[in-house]
């Protein structure tokens, strides 16, 4: 049975907020909202789960899912070979429209999809979701839309096109802007920018000078 919850409500917010993370540690799916646009999330650990997240999207493996966290500390435990270039912009940009595309620890028990050793991690500027992956933990969080439809920012938008397959929607109004994340490479020796979004390469070359950019 679908649930959504009125964040600006003080108590509905709390409800939604303890129903979602319950869902999320039940292998359930929830949407939430983000400073972007609001996304669909599951557990990043539990492999059925993202599997269900990737079928209620109608994606394919081959677009895994990114990953978000409620703390830049999260990431010690989940990336491996983190360049100082890398953490500056963690510095410098999280919480925020900045997504990282870095090496994930070997060790990790989890499947995202074909990422081929790779997970893209950001920290959203957004209080209800970092409360969230505060109690939950790492989620894997994709945009709360079918594959081709345009990303939602707004709840109505979003369950008008997952409906059912979705336990828990939390409702935090419209999102501050549809503009996605800036996505950075930070494998190599040299950042390079895969796809400018919220922020763009003259904003990030004032922290990382070198950043090259995806031709």
């Amino acid at each position: 049975m679908t649930r959504r919850y009125d964040c600006a409500d003080t108590t509905d917010r709390a409800t939604g907020l303890r129903e979602a993370a319950s869902a999320v540690k039940r292998g359930e799916l929830v949407v939430l909202p983000t400073d972007t646009v609001y996304g669909i999330g599951a557990d990043a650990f539990d492999k059925e789960a993202v599997g269900d997240l990737l079928e209620a999207k109608g994606r394919g493996r081959n677009m895994p899912s990114p990953v978000l966290v409620g703390s830049p500390n999260t990431l010690h435990g989940i990336v491996t070979d983190f360049s100082e270039q890398a953490w500056e912009l963690v510095d410098a940009f999280w919480p925020g429209a900045l997504t990282l595309v870095t090496k994930h620890q070997p060790s990790l028990r989890w499947d995202l999809g074909d990422t081929r050793g790779t997970v893209a991690v950001r920290m959203p500027l957004h209080p209800v979701a970092i409360e969230l992956l505060t109690e939950t933990g790492p989620m894997a969080v994709s945009s709360a839309n079918l594959t081709g439809m345009p990303s939602p920012q707004d709840c109505d938008a979003a369950q008008g096109m997952l409906g059912d397959s979705v336990a828990v929607y939390l409702d935090a109004g419209p999102t501050p802007a549809a503009v996605p994340s800036s996505i950075v490479d930070v494998t190599g020796k040299v950042p390079v920018l895969l796809r400018a979004g919220a922020l763009s390469a003259e904003e990030l070359r004032k922290v990382v000078p070198d950043l090259e950019e995806r031709r």
